[in-house]
C-alpha cells in the first residue's frame, strides 16, 4: 500500500511506493527555523519511488548552500519534502496521512538544540549528525 501525504490547506499531495527509512529528528538551529518547530522529524525515500499527485505548481523551494534544501506549499507554508542536489531526498513525518510505519530512530545535532526543549529518553542522540562508520 502506498504512503500518501499532504499540505496543510490539501493542495499539495504526494504519494510514495515503497518504505520510508531513516526517521530522524534534526534539531539545529537551522532546521528549528525552516519547520517552526523544536526540530524536523523526516524520513527518506528512494526518489523513483516518489511522485507528486497534485499542486506541484504551488510548490516553493529553498536549497541552502551544500545542495540540501526543503520545498513548502506557497499556500498554506507547510514543508513537504527534503530535497538534495535538487532530487527528493526525504518527506516531513508531520504531512504524512496515516500511520507511515516507522519511529523516529535518532535525534541529531543536539548539541544546537533550544535551551527550552527536552529531548525524550530512549533513542539515540549525537551531539552533531551521525558519525559516517554509523
Amino acid at each position: 500500500m502506498a504512503i500518501t501525504g499532504e499540505c496543510f490547506c490539501g493542495e499539495v499531495t504526494y504519494q510514495v511506493h515503497g518504505k520510508l527509512r531513516d526517521a530522524r529528528s534534526c534539531h539545529c538551529s537551522r532546521c528549528r527555523k525552516a519547520f517552526s518547530a523544536q526540530a524536523s522529524a523526516c524520513a527518506l525515500v528512494e526518489p523513483d519511488e516518489f511522485r507528486w499527485l497534485s499542486g506541484e505548481a504551488l510548490l516553493t523551494s529553498y536549497v541552502g548552500e551544500h545542495g540540501f534544501g526543503i520545498q513548502f506549499c506557497r499556500q498554506c507554508g507547510s514543508t513537504l519534502s527534503t530535497v538534495y542536489n535538487g532530487v527528493i531526498h526525504g518527506v516531513t513525518l508531520g504531512c504524512v496521512n496515516g500511520d507511515p510505519e516507522i519511529e523516529l530512530s535518532r535525534h541529531i545535532y543536539i548539541g544546537s538544540k533550544a535551551a527550552w526543549e527536552t529531548i525524550p529518553e530512549g533513542v539515540p542522540l549525537y551531539e552533531e549528525g551521525v558519525p559516517e562508520n554509523q
